[in-house]
């Protein structure tokens, strides 16, 4: 039987990390394989460091890995997949809104289907806002009409991947992951699984308003090059439009039908429409450059203070 990891990336679950191992474990005690778990501490502000090292320290077959500050999610998964050398891993969240009960599905459907990657479907969200739904509904299928490839809607990082697809991932260097979207691209079989994603078992989510639009910004820009295209063609019909209303001043005032000295107004709506423009076309080069920016630094993703087993 082929070996089995899971990863799961933690920050300020104090709450809820031991019902997560709790729950871990005895689902992959019931599994006839090789299993470990995959704790990564993310730089936690309470006491969720404290509980897994002692988890670690009495069970050998819990590997903790710990950042030296809080690097983000999409860097604890990242460490969690370059510190995996199993023939299968499955990415879970500690909040448990992804039934860990599942992961011995997910393994039967990967058999079946003899799959790389089986990705997990949510069709519902318990216990969300409906502007989160709606946001994360329309986000999802804005990026599929943005990107050059097609990512799977309605998709976290709750998935199981297999050696072959941890191998090449392993081989991406970008600092800025967007794990679902990389994995998406690198191909492979890939197939869904569908289920309810449960509400939170305890405490409060990890990704507020401003992360939530810090993760897209980085999904967008990361997969699509179109938001320049965008930029080009609202710089074009700028262009356009300025000389239409340049024709018609000028024969206005050949003609006699517009007063063009007196069109302060226009002159202003006009300023205001070119200038933002212009912002709008300087503030997406923008935001590709400071990825540039980023890379070219060669910044480790993440930096880990301590690990166990």
């Amino acid at each position: 039987m082929k070996s089995l990891s899971v990863i799961v990336p933690c920050y300020n679950e104090e709450a809820v990390i031991e019902i997560t191992y709790s729950r871990l474990k005895t689902v992959l005690n019931g599994l006839n394989r090789e299993t470990s778990i995959i704790f990564i501490d993310d730089g936690s502000r309470d006491k969720t460091l404290e509980i897994l090292t002692k988890i670690a320290n009495n069970d050998k077959y819990v590997r903790l890995l710990s950042f030296s500050r809080n690097f983000g999610h999409q860097a604890a998964v990242t460490a969690g997949i370059h510190n995996c050398d199993t023939d299968l891993a499955v990415i879970i969240d500690a909040d448990l809104q992804d039934p860990p009960e599942l992961i011995s599905d997910i393994l039967t459907c990967q058999e079946n289907e003899q799959a790389n990657v089986v990705y997990c479907v949510r069709k519902s969200r318990i216990g969300e806002s409906k502007f989160k739904l709606w946001t994360a509904k329309k986000f999802y299928r804005l990026l599929n009409r943005l990107s050059e490839i097609d990512f799977p809607v309605d998709t976290g990082d709750f998935r199981l991947i297999d050696s072959r697809i941890i191998q090449e991932f392993k081989r991406f260097k970008e600092r800025g992951k967007y794990i679902r979207g990389i994995i998406s691209w690198v191909g492979f079989k890939q197939v869904p699984f569908y289920y309810e994603r449960e509400a939170r078992f305890a405490g409060e989510t990890k990704y507020p308003l401003k992360r939530m639009l810090s993760f897209a910004s980085t999904a967008l820009f990361y997969f699509s090059k179109k938001p320049l295209l965008m930029a080009v063609g609202l710089g074009f019909t700028a262009v356009v439009i300025g000389l239409l209303m340049a024709l018609w001043y000028i024969a206005g005032k050949i003609f006699g039908f517009t007063n063009a000295e007196s069109g302060w107004t226009s002159i202003m709506i006009g300023m205001i429409f070119f200038g933002g423009v212009q912002l709008l076309t300087i503030g997406v080069l923008g935001q590709y450059i400071g990825i540039l920016f980023d890379e070219v630094k060669e910044r480790p993703e993440y930096i880990i203070e301590t690990a166990i087993n």
